[in-house]
């Protein structure tokens, strides 16, 4: 970086002061941060909800998960099957696991810890979360990283290496940037200019108050960084649902096991795909069943395409689970890929 360091930040909390987004969990910029000690819980959950999640999915999760569990005490308390269910179409579900074991914790400690370092203590808080906490909800200087971070950062200092191995030069511009005060701020209005302005698709050099010190802008190609690697292709997996609908106009519902692929949640059975299924899986059991179609879901490390078949009848399979009226299966909490495939079979 150069020695405009001090008038990034400052020219930065000044676009912020008039810019920043209003977000239900967010601080107004510039103000003192609030005496209510749910403030460092509130910061957290969204911070959480918020790792490879957009604003506008999160929203609606944070305002309902604050209205059922409005400290961090309750959600210690919550039912984890209930939070799971709450948590259901949000993705990434070790982190609604990893939620309810940090809220526990942290309920035993008596709160949150105001540092960087305790926090990278608890469950589930990776380097950015954990500075991203220390700086928004407890106003300690920290340098947060995220992905909006590491594209800004790689154009206002024009580095070129390749990610990932770039990050560790990425990560000392941004300590250099960081300020002493406001850092929670600054750290907000890195993650907004990232978002709006300095976006992934587009460099809105004209709109951006830190053109004039962007090293990337001068050498004529800032959407081009940060370099990245050519995506892998990812592998593609095939299943089978079963849904299992009996006279009385309800469906049968598993609760898959274990801290793997969707475990915990409510679901409906299938033949194992999440171990390589190919979707030849036998059936539960005997009788007429009809084939409804296929949904398919992309996740982290594969896309699935997943069959659906119906079997009507009041023979239950074996096996843990449970009925679940159809008229309320909206109610269930199923993930993404089982709500697909439910909405399929009421067709």
């Amino acid at each position: 970086m150069t020695a405009s360091d001090n008038s990034i930040s400052a020219q930065l909390l000044h676009w912020y002061d008039a810019h920043a987004r209003a977000l239900p969990w967010r601080n107004p910029p510039g103000a003192p941060r609030p005496a209510d000690p749910a403030w460092p819980y509130r910061v957290w959950l969204s911070e959480v909800m918020l790792q490879q999640t957009t604003v506008a999915a999160v929203k609606p999760y944070w305002t309902k998960f604050v209205e059922t569990w409005p400290t961090v005490e309750a959600l210690a308390a919550a039912n984890e099957a209930d939070v799971m269910s709450a948590w259901a179409g949000l993705g990434y579900y070790s982190r609604a696991r990893n939620l309810v074991k940090c809220a526990r914790e942290v309920a035993e400690l008596g709160g949150f810890p105001d540092t960087e370092a305790e926090l990278l203590k608890l469950p589930g808080l990776g380097a950015y979360t954990a500075a991203a906490i220390a700086s928004i909800a407890f106003g300690q200087r920290a340098v947060v990283v995220d992905a909006n971070v590491e594209r800004v950062v790689s154009r206002l200092a024009n580095i070129t290496q390749p990610l990932p191995a770039s990050r560790k030069a990425i990560r000392a511009a941004a300590e250099v940037i960081t300020p002493e005060a406001r850092a929670g701020d600054f750290a907000q209005a890195m993650m907004d200019l990232g978002s709006s302005i300095c976006t992934s698709r587009d460099s809105k050099c004209l709109l951006c108050p830190l053109s004039n010190m962007c090293a990337a802008r001068k050498k004529g190609d800032p959407a081009s960084l940060p370099v990245k690697p050519p995506k892998k292709a990812k592998p593609q997996r095939k299943g089978r649902a079963f849904w299992i609908e009996n006279s009385r106009r309800e469906v049968w519902l598993e609760t898959r096991k274990g801290t793997g692929m969707l475990g915990g949640m409510r679901c409906l059975p299938d033949d194992g795909w999440s171990a390589q299924g190919d979707g030849s899986g036998e059936l539960i059991f005997a009788g007429e069943w009809a084939e409804l179609g296929a949904v398919s879901h992309v996740f982290t490390h594969a896309a699935l395409t997943l069959s659906v078949v119906r079997y009507q009848g009041d023979a239950q399979p074996a096996g843990e689970g449970e009925w679940w009226p159809i008229d309320a299966i909206e109610e269930a909490g199923l993930p993404t890929l089982f709500a697909k495939a439910a909405r399929l079979a009421l067709v």
